[in-house]
């Protein structure tokens, strides 16, 4: 299964089954349309997770650092997608005026009074690379602190700072509003491409309608997403076959061996948080302009465990087996959620057991299952990837 995709190995096979995938990716909107554009919408979030992963995959997988507080930097993306697309800023500045007057006019003549009234909607292409640069400087900021930790202790704090982060989303409405608290963030404007809105016109069922082609808008957030995991793709495996990939396997592999060859940890280490979070921004943007909506519960701890599963549970350090396990975990609750309660009925002609407490059960049981008889994940990485193979040892 590892050689699929291997264009070194056996060139061929590998851009056939490229060439099939791309095919299938194409497809799967309008044939899964069919059957309901739900599930196509579960799709556009299993490829956000996938983005997750990715970045998780980074610390994780190739620098072996524990972060069980990376649900954070998601939450910094879509909080700032929010900020910035929405009414918000013009509340914030309306805080600032009637807690801190001084500052408050000072800051509605610096962005005028059209802003103040209507708010900041800032184009997504402004808005993505400015979330993956704050979440990188946030995954930095956490970085710094525990460059000296490993294990345990690295999981704990990096547990504490994703809670800090949620907490802070839920409390920072007062004195001034800049997240409206619990109550969340809404009317978060759709993302715009060459001036079309991919959540269609008002008033024509999220019908987008681009020259003489129309769709619907979970189909064209779905191929935008897609266009965004291909591109997260390329810069991961381009990274972990690059001199900063070798020296983050390096430091996961034995950091004490890798300090002796002359690798700076700290930097790298910095690095490998850092480049993660921004794809967890990245992520995050896109979370609150496809949702229209943000609010501190969709940034849990949960939510960083069932990431960092989809690493664990794919295959650890495999960008294949990664989005394997993002695409399984993400769909699978809501597979069940569509199966569990007719199966009873078919089986036992009435519902013994209700379907979320089924579904959660059965999805629970399934990760312990793999990891019992597979540990390394259902992809495991190929040895030749990370480490010196026989072969190569014998050389030496």
């Amino acid at each position: 299964m590892s050689t699929i995709f291997d264009t070194k190995a056996n060139p061929a096979k590998a851009y056939t089954s490229f060439a099939v995938l791309a095919v299938v990716l194409v497809l799967f909107p309008f044939v899964a349309a069919n059957f309901g554009n739900s599930w196509v919408r579960i799709i556009d979030f299993a490829l956000l997770y996938i983005m997750l992963a990715l970045g998780l995959n980074i610390v994780v997988g190739f620098a072996g650092l524990l972060d069980l507080g990376y649900i954070a930097f998601y939450a910094v993306g879509a909080y700032l997608a929010a900020i910035f697309g929405s009414q918000q800023f013009a509340v914030i500045l309306e805080s600032f005026v009637n807690n801190y007057p001084v500052v408050g006019n000072f800051l509605m003549t610096v962005f005028g009074p059209e802003i103040a009234q209507n708010g900041i909607h800032l184009s997504v292409w402004v808005i993505v690379p400015f979330a993956a640069a704050t979440a990188g400087l946030f995954g930095a900021l956490l970085g710094a602190p525990t460059l000296k930790l490993r294990g345990d202790y690295l999981a704990i704090v990096t547990l504490g700072f994703g809670e800090i982060i949620r907490i802070f989303m839920n409390n920072m409405n007062s004195p001034i509003n800049f997240t409206n608290g619990p109550q969340g963030i809404n009317m978060i404007d759709p993302i715009h491409i060459f001036g079309v809105s991919l959540a269609g016109k008002e008033g024509e069922h999220a019908i987008l309608h681009f020259g003489g082609f129309s769709m619907p808008s979970v189909n064209a957030y779905y191929f935008l997403f897609l266009a965004l995991c291909i591109a997260v793709v390329i810069v991961t495996t381009r990274l972990q076959h690059s001199r900063l990939g070798r020296a983050w396997v390096a430091i996961r592999e034995d950091e004490i061996a890798a300090k002796a060859m002359g690798i700076n940890t700290r930097n790298i280490k910095l690095l490998a948080f850092s480049m993660g979070a921004s794809f967890g921004g990245v992520s995050g943007a896109m979370f609150a302009s496809f949702q229209g909506f943000v609010s501190p519960e969709s940034f849990s701890l949960m939510e960083s465990i069932v990431i960092l599963a989809m690493v664990v549970l794919g295959g650890i350090g495999h960008i294949p087996g990664v989005i394997l396990g993002a695409v399984l975990l993400a769909a699978l609750p809501e597979v069940l959620r569509h199966v569990v309660e007719p199966v009873q009925m078919m089986l036992f002609g009435k519902i013994w057991i209700e379907v979320e407490v089924l579904r959660q059960l059965l999805y629970g049981l399934t990760m312990v299952v793999v990891m019992l008889n597979r540990p390394a994940g259902l992809w495991p990485a190929p040895k030749h990837e990370d480490r010196i193979t026989k072969t190569n040892e014998a050389a030496a």
